[in-house]
């Protein structure tokens, strides 16, 4: 990879004159953004008015990151602009081209297949009809323990340490970023945010704040390859969810380092590598898929505790605001935490083209849940769906802060003070990072028919 990359991109770079270079690279991406969102015919719900709608979205998350930068002074361009260029050319290659398209529909449906195999280890627990029923508790959580104990196999043969790696060392010399951040930031949409922190174990003590930020992002910005099974088992569009997941690498790494530049000597700078964990490794493959099913387990009894207890707390929370409403003659509609966060929200709503939505102070399961299956948006469009898609394609949720503060004081509790200060910039970063892969899709979707899957289209 550094030899194929010294042989093309670096060698066009250096006939260009280097005072010029980062601002011939910006009229670059800018040019490639704008004949890309615009030289498309329009369709009856992508006009080129919704798409410069969308643009706009862009440019005004970027301007916030720079306006909020913990040092302007500090932010190296170079990965932002190609962390940028890197997130357009995958939406390019997924949403325009036929192959992207052909490609992803591909991975889609082989993580629709895992869904079948799971179902027929529940059939055998219970009775056929019962993963027929649909219902979340034996339709996704036995998907999320089966790919859980299926990934940890292919981690103890090497396989996705070697996938990992080479997303990692792409990101490593183009964006220029330290090793550690490549790592985390490839490994994200694959196992999690809680095991991609694992994977740099032995660094996790020694990185800098602006890592610490990095690594947190990473986390926020995208979903776990297990929770993405189970957002396919409740029907949402697979297409988008894969691709928002590897779009969402190059942006977390551009807006983190925008946000939070970095300013200190990192130790992994020069060098993209996964320490063996010789610690917690299996005896053999059966030790590492038995491990795999506890670790599957405790996943999935993570996810059902924590919808259960925040949707009941934010249906007591709505009881008392419903209450307080009716003493304030606020009835129509009434008072919920929807409503507020909505009316919060709406500015974004309006810069990425959907209506506004509460359901991301739940967390993306209730949200995806309610697009799917709520009639208030039954009739929302295709174009609208399908950002909407993007949009709560990521960790950006209270649990999951909960979850990043907990792995990373575990791994190095020495840094657990350092972690906690910077979580809330990278719930904030790792949440516009996902909407910038939101509006990148608003400005490049024609066919957004296409990605719309019927509610309820894939369970039972």
């Amino acid at each position: 990879m550094h030899l194929v990359w010294n042989n093309t991109a670096v060698k066009i770079v250096t006939i260009v004159p280097e005072r010029m270079r980062l601002p011939a690279s910006a009229v670059v991406v800018i040019g490639v953004l704008l004949i890309g969102a615009f030289a498309s015919p329009e369709s009856r719900d992508n006009t080129r008015d919704n798409r410069a709608v969308s643009l706009f979205g862009l440019a005004v998350i970027i301007f916030v990151m720079w306006a909020t930068s913990r040092n302007r002074k500090a932010i190296k361009w170079h990965t932002v602009i190609v962390g940028m260029l890197v997130q357009f050319i995958v939406a390019l290659f997924v949403l325009r081209s036929g192959a992207g398209y052909d490609i992803f529909s591909f991975v889609s449906e082989l993580a629709r297949d895992l869904l079948g195999f799971a179902d027929q280890g529940t059939s055998f627990l219970t009775s056929p009809d019962i993963p027929k029923l649909g219902w979340f508790l034996v339709s996704v959580l036995p998907a999320v323990i089966f790919f859980v104990a299926l990934v940890q196999l292919l981690y103890y043969w090497g396989t996705l340490q070697w996938l990992i790696q080479k997303f990692a060392v792409f990101f490593f010399w183009s964006m220029r970023v330290s090793g550690a951040e490549a790592v985390v930031a490839a490994a994200s949409p694959f196992i999690g945010q809680g095991e991609s922190a694992m994977l740099i174990k032995p660094f996790v003590a020694h990185l800098t704040q602006a890592e610490l930020h990095q690594v947190m992002c990473s986390g926020f910005a995208t979903i776990a390859g297990s929770v993405l099974v189970a957002y396919i088992a409740l029907g949402v569009n697979g297409q988008a969810l894969i691709s928002s997941c590897v779009m969402s690498i190059p942006a977390s790494l551009a807006i983190s380092k925008l946000r939070y530049p970095e300013t200190e000597e990192t130790l992994t700078t020069g060098r993209c590598v996964i320490p063996d964990d010789d610690e917690h490794r299996a005896a053999n493959s059966l030790h590492a898929f038995a491990n795999g099913a506890w670790l599957g387990l405790k996943i999935a009894g993570m996810i059902l505790a924590t919808l259960l207890c925040i949707i009941a707390f934010l249906g007591l929370a709505n009881g008392l605001l419903t209450w307080w409403g009716r003493y304030l003659n606020i009835n129509d509609p009434p008072l919920t935490i929807e409503l507020i966060v909505g009316y919060i929200c709406y500015p974004i709503a309006f810069l990425l083209g959907v209506p506004r939505n509460g359901d991301l102070l739940k967390n993306e399961f209730v949200a995806y849940t309610n697009l799917q299956t709520d009639p208030a948006y039954a009739d929302l469009s295709p174009r609208s769906r399908l950002i909407a898609t993007y949009a709560l394609c990521g960790f950006a949720n209270l649990g999951s802060l909960g979850t990043q503060i907990g792995v990373l004081s575990q791994i190095a509790p020495g840094r657990g003070a350092d972690v906690s200060r910077l979580a809330i910039s990278a719930l904030i970063a790792g949440a516009l990072s996902t909407l910038t892969s939101a509006s990148i899709a608003g400005l490049l979707v024609t066919d957004q028919a296409a990605y719309f899957t019927p509610p309820n289209g894939s369970s039972g």
